[in-house]
């Protein structure tokens, strides 16, 4: 059997994957070096120079290829490092139609970093593909979207808007962290480049900062392995080993993320304290049928809003937590709890954020893998 034709489960451990052609290691081994010796000038093994390719981190992009049912994969020094490989793609006076309800760093990049350079970006609710069309010209390059958003949840038709790039031959791009390739594939929808925070679900064990895009097109990934060698910021060895070790136990993990994720979204539903909860599995979240088509289920991320949508509450309710982790971050395995106005989304400012639905008083849950009994009974005494 090839392994080019393995199921998800078996490819998040084989994928891409062969025993260390030196002494035959499993894993393989933290190429802690940043240079090759070579024979003659140009005579080497394949790799020269380590910002340009490390074994490690080779066999990292390899296995994110193969998980993302993608050709090439890159790893990069942090998500945002990938996203700026993206945005480097183009030129000044280009446009990009981006989600509005997106993470932070996100928009700080390409409204503080990429707009100084002459780079338009439009903010867009797309669960309208005509709202999506409207602001397409003939200077539009790229389309950006997060699906489930972060931290509205909201779900975006990847099919649909890929139909819609390809009508205007425009790149899209998805940023695919949340739903990870075991519930989501974008490039099996149509879309060109998959990006990932893997320091997330990827790595899984908060132990690590890595980004990454996977790719099918050869001319594009040329592109983007020019731009990575060229800016450099790559992933070094250990954090490539540590997300690869991260991605041999990833369908395990999210599946008990999404198990837990769905009781603490029923439970926060039912309190009669909590005015609004965010989740796709719910059947009145926007675009659950959506989520229904292009999902294998609806992940570990819960957003809610306390009664009356009070920021004092909010901020109680998560000084309190004992289990969830008061902290920035997701996808890892234990429980986190964030406030996105000051922590994640803290660079969108106050009236972009609420346009999306990021108001004073929402709390984002990262579910994590403890016992959902245990999770539950500590949302319970702190939201009283």
């Amino acid at each position: 059997m090839s392994k080019k034709d393995l199921k998800f489960n078996s490819k998040t451990i084989h994928g891409g994957q062969h025993p260390d052609k030196a002494y035959g290691a499993v894993m393989p081994p933290i190429y802690q070096t940043s240079t090759y010796a070579q024979t003659t000038p140009g005579g080497h093994q394949g790799f020269e120079y380590s910002r340009s390719a490390n074994p490690t981190r080779t066999a990292l992009e390899n296995a994110l290829a193969s998980i993302e049912n993608g050709v090439y994969g890159l790893a990069f020094a942090s998500g945002l490092s990938a996203m700026d490989a993206v945005i480097k793609l183009l030129n000044p006076g280009d446009e990009v139609v981006s989600t509005n309800d997106l993470y932070g760093g996100s928009y700080r990049l390409f409204k503080q970093i990429f707009e100084k350079y002459g780079i338009t970006f439009h903010f867009v609710g797309m669960q309208s593909i005509d709202a999506i069309e409207e602001h397409i010209n003939s200077n539009t390059k790229l389309i950006w979207v997060e699906t489930p958003t972060n931290p509205m949840m909201n779900v975006i038709d990847v099919k649909a808007v890929s139909k819609l790039a390809k009508k205007h031959n425009l790149l899209l791009a998805v940023d695919n962290t949340f739903a990870t390739p075991y519930l989501q594939r974008p490039l099996d929808l149509g879309v060109d480049i998959v990006m990932h925070s893997a320091t997330k679900y990827l790595g899984g064990h908060s132990d690590v900062v890595v980004g990454a895009l996977v790719v099918k097109d050869k001319e594009l990934a040329d592109k983007l392995y020019f731009i990575q060698n060229a800016s450099g910021a790559v992933c070094g060895p250990m954090d490539s080993f540590l997300t690869l070790r991260g991605i041999k136990t990833l369908h395990v993990r999210m599946q008990r993320h999404c198990e837990n994720g769905k009781a603490i979204a029923e439970y926060l539903a039912k309190h009669p304290r909590i005015e609004k909860v965010y989740w796709p599995g719910f059947q009145t979240h926007p675009n659950h049928e959506v989520a229904k088509s292009q999902m294998d289920d609806f992940g570990g991320m819960i957003s809610f809003v306390p009664s009356g949508s009070n920021y004092e509450e909010a901020i109680k309710i998560v000084e309190k937590l004992q289990i969830f982790t008061l902290a920035e971050s997701l996808g890892g395995v234990e429980s986190l709890a964030g406030h996105p106005a000051s922590m994640t989304h803290a660079s969108i400012p106050k009236e972009e954020r609420e346009k999306s639905g990021v108001v004073d008083s929402l709390i984002r849950l990262s579910v994590g893998i403890e016992d959902a009994d245990d999770l539950i009974a500590d949302l319970e005494q702190a939201i009283g």
